[in-house]
C-alpha cells in the first residue's frame, strides 16, 4: 500500500499516513436554502467508509493524520471553488502546541488561495482531550485568528454540559443520538428544546446532525434549530461539493406550515369547547 510521508517536528517520527480523500456534505441553513458549510469527512481514495482509514491511524501516525486531514480539505476547497465554511474535524491529542501546529494550516491556506476566516474546526464530544485547559487553549487560538470553532457530536459522549460550561464554542452540532425520531420521542424533545435555549443565551449557533426525514427536520424547527446536516438534504459526495435540492427545502417548510396550523387549529377548537 503505497504511503505518504509527512515530517513532523512536534511528533518527533517520519510517520506513514494511509492514502486518503475528502468527501463533503453541506451543512444547511433551513429558512434561506443556502449552505452554511461543508464538512470535509475522511474517505479511501475510491469510495468507501471513513472506518476503512481510520481503522490505519495509530498514536505514531495520529499527528501525522491530523495535518494532512487539514491540508487535503483545503486543496480541495480551493480547487472546488468553495464559497461557504470549510468545516474540518481534529484530533485534539494530536494537536501539541496550537499556534506551531497551525503553521502547516496556514501554510495550506495560503498557497491554495483559501481564506483563513472561512474555516471551522470540529472536536468532537467523543474524543477525549489531554486535559480542559489543553481543549480551551487550541480553541482560544483558532478563534483568535478568525477561524469558527464547533463541538461535534454533543449528546453523544460523556462529557455533555461539563465540556460547555469549560469553553463556549461558535458552533454545536446535536448528535443523531438525540436527533433520531424526535418527532416521536417528547424526551428527547424536551432535551433538545431546553438545549438550543442555553445555546441562543449563550451566543452559540446549533447545527442538527444526521437528518434522514422531512419529520425530523420539522420537529428539530420547531424547537428553534435553524441549521441542518443528514442524508435528507444531501449524502457525502467523493471530492464535489453536492448541492440541496430546493424541493427539500421547500417539502421541509411545507410540512412545518401544516404542523403549525395544525397545533393552532387544534388551540382553538379546544378553546371553542371550554
Amino acid at each position: 500500500m503505497s504511503t505518504n510521508k509527512i515530517r513532523c517536528g512536534a511528533c518527533r517520527s517520519d510517520a506513514d499516513v494511509p492514502p486518503f480523500t475528502m468527501a463533503f456534505q453541506p451543512i444547511v441553513e433551513l429558512e434561506s436554502g443556502n449552505v452554511f458549510a461543508y464538512e470535509a469527512l475522511v474517505r479511501p481514495p475510491n469510495g468507501g467508509t471513513a472506518a476503512e482509514v481510520l481503522k490505519l491511524i495509530d498514536e505514531k501516525n495520529r499527528y501525522a493524520f491530523d495535518q494532512a486531514c487539514r491540508v487535503k480539505a483545503i486543496e480541495l476547497g480551493a480547487r472546488l471553488e468553495l464559497q461557504e465554511l470549510l468545516s474540518i474535524n481534529f484530533l485534539p491529542n494530536a494537536v501539541y502546541q496550537p499556534a506551531a501546529c497551525l503553521r502547516k494550516t496556514f501554510e495550506a491556506a495560503e498557497r491554495a488561495g483559501f481564506p483563513v476566516r472561512h474555516l471551522m474546526f470540529e472536536v468532537t464530544e467523543n474524543e477525549p482531550a489531554r486535559d480542559v485547559a489543553h481543549l480551551k487553549g487550541i480553541f482560544t487560538e483558532y478563534k483568535r485568528h478568525g477561524m469558527t470553532t464547533a463541538i461535534d457530536d454533543f449528546g453523544a459522549g460523556h462529557s455533555g454540559l461539563n465540556m460547555l460550561a469549560d469553553f463556549q464554542p461558535d458552533v454545536l452540532k446535536i448528535d443523531m443520538a438525540l436527533t433520531r425520531n424526535i418527532h416521536r420521542d417528547p424526551i428527547r424533545a424536551a432535551i433538545t428544546r431546553s438545549l438550543v435555549s442555553l445555546c441562543k443565551e449563550l451566543g452559540i449557533a446549533v447545527i442538527a446532525e444526521g437528518i434522514e426525514s422531512v419529520e425530523e427536520a420539522v420537529a428539530l424547527s420547531t424547537l428553534g434549530v435553524g441549521l441542518f446536516q443528514g442524508y435528507l438534504f444531501a449524502r457525502p459526495a467523493l471530492e464535489r461539493l453536492p448541492k440541496v435540492p430546493a424541493s427539500v427545502i421547500d417539502s421541509v417548510l411545507m410540512a412545518r406550515e401544516r404542523t403549525i396550523l395544525g397545533v393552532q387549529d387544534g388551540v382553538e377548537i379546544r378553546a371553542a369547547r371550554a
